[in-house]
């Protein structure tokens, strides 16, 4: 079992942990540290058992706020999935019939006629411009 010596509030520490988890013990004296040295900073000197009891109880409540936001966001997280899930379970909704507007025949033929009209002025135009 290795011993990883540890640095808390300006104290050394030896402690031993299972192969392959110094790292996380590691991190773990780094976060308390820093708090060891929040209250180093605040409060002074205090005694070894007060400094690491009050470290770990900073430790505790920042890690039961977190806890909290977690679960908040699962809670958050599960009411979306039933949403989701109950979205693609819901029946296809039935196609929304569009009715296009036809242009009535008479309108058509109206155009046209129109249309020919125009071409013939524009004819009788051209030839008195030509004419004249």
């Amino acid at each position: 079992m290795p011993e990883v010596k540890i640095s808390i509030g300006g104290r050394e520490f030896s402690v031993a942990c299972q192969e392959g988890e110094e790292h996380y013990l590691q991190s773990a004296a780094v976060l308390l540290d820093t708090e060891a040295a929040a209250l180093s900073a605040q409060i002074g000197r205090l005694p070894e058992p007060r400094m690491l009891l009050m470290a770990g109880l900073m430790l505790a409540d920042k890690t039961a706020g977190m806890e909290e936001q977690v679960k908040l966001a699962q809670d958050k997280l599960a009411a979306l999935e039933t949403e989701l899930n109950g979205l693609r379970n819901a029946p296809t909704p039935e196609p929304e019939r569009v009715e296009v507007p036809v242009i009535p025949e008479i309108v058509t033929e109206s155009f046209a006629e129109i249309a020919a009209r125009v071409e013939s002025l524009a004819a009788k135009v051209e030839e008195k411009v030509a004419a004249g």
